[in-house]
């Protein structure tokens, strides 16, 4: 499969994503600016990133803008096909803010920027994200500011009736509670997917635990179900 990575202005995990990509996980990777439209060279069976970073410095509301761009347009119509997307961090801001994926993502609960590793437990065990993990707890880094997911109380109980929780926030030994929530989200969700299970969207950056050289390659077992499918 091929994977595109998206530069929106802003995007600074984009290089990190491609690494991970390229050289870790020995994909062939595209960067697509965020004014081009045409990705008609992907198909279904490939997967179109939407990486970390402030996309358009998150001077209005995070993603809020980069929903916008012309790309995003052209991200949209692939994912309706039926093509995986995936965001991570300020990505899955923007997957929500396109309509993409339910719910929003607010201002971290202790309102501070937060930055380290956090342990992740797998909950749907029906995606491809997930598919390469196992009941355990990974351990993948997070970095942000506005990370706590929120949703009305139906659309909580839909992601729960339609197995759309992707990963929830746990503590290393995988039991979920309170001290291992980082910023405050509703029922400790760290990342869902849409109901076709094929946009997923989470916090965590898997693409920063996928180096031998950084001392953890947990994030490899995010793609390896998308690279294997």
């Amino acid at each position: 499969m091929k994977f595109g990575v998206v530069v929106f202005p802003g995007s600074n995990c984009d290089q990190d994503m491609h690494d991970a990509l390229a050289h870790d996980l020995g994909q062939e990777v595209k960067m697509l600016w965020h004014k081009d439209k045409d990705i008609s060279d992907f198909t279904t069976d490939d997967c179109i990133v939407l990486p970390g970073g402030f996309s358009y410095g998150d001077y209005l509301r995070c993603g809020a803008m980069a929903r916008f761009s012309p790309i995003m347009e052209s991200v949209i119509a692939f994912a309706n096909k039926g093509g995986k997307v995936l965001g991570v961090c300020n990505g899955f801001q923007v997957l929500c803010e396109a309509g993409l994926l339910p719910g929003a993502l607010l201002a971290n609960d202790h309102q501070k920027f937060v930055c380290k590793n956090i342990y992740l437990k797998k909950e749907s065990a029906n995606t491809l994200v997930t598919s390469g993990v196992n009941g355990s707890a990974i351990k993948i880094p997070i970095a942000h500011g506005e990370g706590r997911y929120y949703a009305d109380e139906a659309t909580i109980a839909e992601l729960n009736a339609n197995d759309q929780v992707l990963f929830t926030y746990c503590d290393e030994s995988a039991a979920i509670n309170k001290e291992a929530n980082p910023n405050g989200s509703l029922e400790n969700i760290a990342g869902i997917t849409n109901k076709a299970k094929n946009v997923f969207g989470m916090m965590p950056h898997p693409e920063r635990a996928c180096s031998e050289v950084l001392g953890n390659i947990d994030g490899r077992k995010v793609f390896e179900g998308l690279i294997n499918q």
